[in-house]
């Protein structure tokens, strides 16, 4: 219809019509198109919580009935009244009230002092260091040594390294505790603890929610990360873990359907290498220093490609060891660590060593 409209104009006239058109506009700019209002309404990324926005080791007293605590022993405990107090930077004292329970599986049954997970409520949390934690992992030690000390410093290191090789890893902050009895205002240990980012912020923060179902196999997990944490894993040496089976994993499905999965607890790793620690009877590693690669072979393509990753953060792990933190750490654990590492990033060096040496030792399924 429009075609047939503009031939009843003559020539000329329809050319004076656009000039008259043309000079009406002027300079005068195209109104702005209205945006799109979920592109304007875009959700902003999450705020860290602010325990975690920084490094330095922060001294805390943790004070609830610890004798009450160390009698849950079952995996249906209750929750306690308890506190974490700390001075602030103008020196007052700040008294954070939360509530506090047990949990874990063989440190559960076997440390002096149980694995705890604690509760801060917005309203109890807010404007202190502890503001929307919400159910975070309290990795406090196991006995009151100065070796159990040192394994909890070692696993800490492990979640750093994590930490340069992908944001879809939990964030940490390292604490110097000390242990309060309420019931009778003793003071039980002072040790360095740390505290582990809730996984559900994990999820918020990556775009996605926790997955609580057991069961996935390779083809619903993403690729590219699924290859991070089966190489890191190979790299600390930690065998002690199913994606599959959510055991010391977590599975975050993100909005556009993406199933990323994540690794934690890492005291079971060959560079920890704690007393305690033995490698599964299924696996054929006689010691948790031995590796064993027990990543899917549907990665083969993406652990090539992740290699260049681990390379190109070499530097950045191993200046992790000799900060402020690392310094934390005696020489000698140092020097066996890196060593440890040392062994890994020469089966790297090529394509072809680290195929031949490491993951052709794929598994189908786990």
């Amino acid at each position: 219809m429009r075609i047939s409209v503009v031939r009843i104009f003559h020539p000329l006239r329809l050319a004076l019509l656009l000039v008259a058109l043309v000079t009406a506009i002027g300079p005068h700019p195209l109104p702005a198109q209205k945006p799109d209002s979920a592109l304007a309404k875009a959700p902003k990324a999450p705020k860290l919580p602010k325990l975690y926005t920084s490094e330095e080791p922060l001294p805390v007293t943790f004070t609830t009935n610890l004798k009450q605590l160390r009698k849950d022993k079952s995996d249906s405990v209750p929750w306690h009244a308890a506190s974490i107090s700390y001075t602030d930077t103008s020196g007052q004292l700040v008294t954070v009230p939360m509530r506090a329970r047990t949990r874990g599986i063989w440190r559960l049954k076997n440390c002096h002092f149980p694995p705890v997970r604690i509760k801060v409520g917005n309203k109890a949390g807010k404007k202190t260091w502890f503001h929307d934690v919400e159910e975070p992992k309290l990795v406090n030690y196991c006995r009151d040594s100065d070796l159990y000390e040192q394994y909890v410093l070692q696993e800490f290191m492990l979640y750093r390294v994590y930490r340069l090789l992908t944001p879809v890893s939990h964030h940490a902050r390292l604490l110097r505790i000390t242990y309060a009895d309420s019931a009778t205002g003793k003071v039980d240990a002072t040790r360095y603890g740390f505290i582990v980012e809730d996984p559900e912020q994990v999820a918020t923060r990556v775009g996605g929610k926790v997955v609580k179902q057991k069961g996935a196999g390779p083809e619903d997990l993403d690729p590219a990360q699924s290859a991070i944490a089966f190489m890191f894993q190979y790299m600390i040496g930690n065998t002690d873990f199913s994606f599959s089976g959510l055991h010391n994993a977590e599975l975050i499905r993100t909005s556009n359907g993406d199933i990323l999965p994540i690794a934690y607890d890492f005291d079971y790793a060959g560079a920890v290498n704690t007393q305690y620690a033995l490698p599964d009877p299924s696996l054929r590693v006689k010691s948790v220093r031995d590796r064993q690669f027990r990543g899917y072979c549907t990665f083969k393509d993406d652990y090539a490609k992740v290699l260049d990753l681990f390379k190109s953060k070499k530097e950045s792990i191993y200046a992790l060891y000799s900060d402020p933190i690392g310094r934390l750490l005696p020489d000698r654990v140092v020097k066996s660590t890196l060593s440890y590492f040392d062994d890994f990033y020469k089966k790297i060096q090529t394509t072809k060593d680290a195929e031949r040496g490491i993951y052709n030792e794929c598994v189908a399924s786990m």
